[in-house]
């Protein structure tokens, strides 16, 4: 392995961002500037008001019914936030209580929630208000009765299910929002029709994404690198991690020009220094200091699309050892992009990484990407596709992934991840941020 360490990338980061740098990203390499589906441009301001046809609800509803079909579900009560946006539009921050949608085998949907979250649906959710029912204020945080009691036996009286042993009702089993509680009470009032585990069956139906999506998903990534490149200028010797935190959160609240931004299901990440070699850390009040690198891993989102990306910055001189990492991910990740196209399976994208990594001595125990899309809090992977061994799964065009290739070694780190599209040309990277270690003298 060359010592040299001249290809790393070295950029003038001193100076400030003003409030007038703020505009609008220039189109990104490779991105067209318009798609075939109702022929708005990607960086068109008319796109923000847009919102799913009809025709393309009623597809992700059919598709739904039939995988249920499948799984010979006679209903499937859906609690994932991602999932109930993904088929009503319903949006709001009300997950933290109980809610669900349920949707039957055949005839209506039909949205359940807290009263007060219900009367809101009617902003957001392409459901009529005789299909949102509330429960009672009454029945929140208490320890002798339960919404999903409510929700139960108000679904039954509406025909949306039946408690029958021979009707079998899905549930959302390991989505955050579905406790144990949630589910007790459910079958209290269905105790000849307990729920059955329905595999992220919504969540499977997501992974391909329609023009509509792919379009979305090319918006956020824009977010992402805006938000990205304000990190990277923001990273500086003595000012503190929560004032740069506060950059990064307000280029993903504001978006850009055409675009604005929303909020992300998981917050910046930026471990620094030794901490750089664990992932998943936030920030503090300690400043940055010479000679430590930051991880930074954060994300673009629109409509609730979401993109992520991750980098590294150094602050002076990188350690062989980091410079060295860095040409290696970037090699590694050259490959991956080329290995990931419609055919391929899982485990193939990933094996391409391994065998560029393991030829330079280095290893990597976890998966080496997963599928995006729609997202909602403490989470933005969708829980279905994952790139690792073992996963035969084969890639489609339509998916997206975020492919993080992150080192985290004892006491170090490294980070450079690409959320991609998967077209029948291959990986389109939705964002265009250098893949280099960034050094800051």
């Amino acid at each position: 392995m060359a010592d040299s360490t001249d290809h790393l990338l070295t950029r003038d980061l001193d100076a400030p961002v003003e409030d007038d740098q703020v505009g609008p990203l220039a189109p990104l390499e490779g991105e067209p500037t318009s798609v075939d589906v109702e022929a708005i441009p990607v960086d068109s301001p008319e796109h923000a008001t847009t919102t799913p046809s009809q025709a393309e609800l009623d597809e992700r509803l059919a598709k739904v019914r039939t995988a249920m079909a499948a799984k010979d579900l006679d209903a499937l009560i859906v609690t994932d936030p991602a999932n109930m946006y993904y088929l009503t539009g319903y949006n709001a921050w009300s997950f933290y209580m109980p809610q669900c949608l349920v949707v039957p085998a055949s005839g209506e949907q039909h949205l359940f929630a807290r009263a007060m979250d219900a009367a809101g649906a009617g902003y957001t959710a392409v459901l009529p208000t005789e299909q949102v029912h509330g429960y009672p204020e009454e029945l929140v945080h208490r320890s002798d009765a339960h919404p999903y009691e409510w929700i139960g036996a108000r679904a039954r009286e509406l025909g949306l299910v039946e408690d029958d042993e021979r009707f079998r009702i899905g549930v959302e089993s390991d989505s955050h929002f579905f406790t144990a509680r949630d589910y007790l009470a459910l079958a209290s009032v269905l105790p000849k029709s307990p729920g059955i585990d329905s595999n992220e069956l919504v969540n499977w139906v997501r992974v391909v994404k329609s023009p509509y999506e792919q379009r979305l998903m090319r918006i956020a990534g824009q977010i992402a690198q805006r938000a990205m490149e304000r990190a990277l200028e923001s990273i500086v010797v003595g000012r503190r991690q929560c004032d740069v935190a506060a950059e990064i959160l307000h280029a993903q609240a504001s978006g850009t020009a055409q675009h604005g931004g929303d909020y992300p299901a998981i917050v910046p990440m930026l471990p620094t220094g030794d901490a750089a070699g664990t992932p998943h850390l936030t920030w503090s009040s300690a400043p940055f200091v010479e000679g430590e690198a930051t991880t930074i891993e954060l994300c673009g989102v629109h409509q609730r699309y979401h993109v992520p990306l991750a980098r590294t910055i150094m602050l002076g001189e990188p350690p062989q050892r980091l410079a060295d990492a860095a040409k290696v991910v970037e090699e590694a990740m050259a490959v991956t992009l080329e290995a990931t196209h419609p055919g391929a399976s899982c485990e193939a994208v990933h094996t391409a990484f391994n065998d560029v990594i393991n030829r330079h001595g280095l290893t990597k125990d976890s998966r080496i990407g997963y599928s995006i899309g729609i997202a909602y809090p403490p989470d933005w992977g969708e829980h279905t596709i994952s790139l690792r061994p073992g996963e035969t799964r084969e890639l489609e065009a339509g998916m997206t992934l975020h492919v993080i290739l992150g080192m985290w070694m004892d006491g170090w780190g490294y980070e450079l991840s690409e959320p991609v599209l998967v077209t029948p040309a291959g990986a389109e990277r939705l964002t265009h941020v250098p893949q280099e270690l960034t050094i800051r003298k």
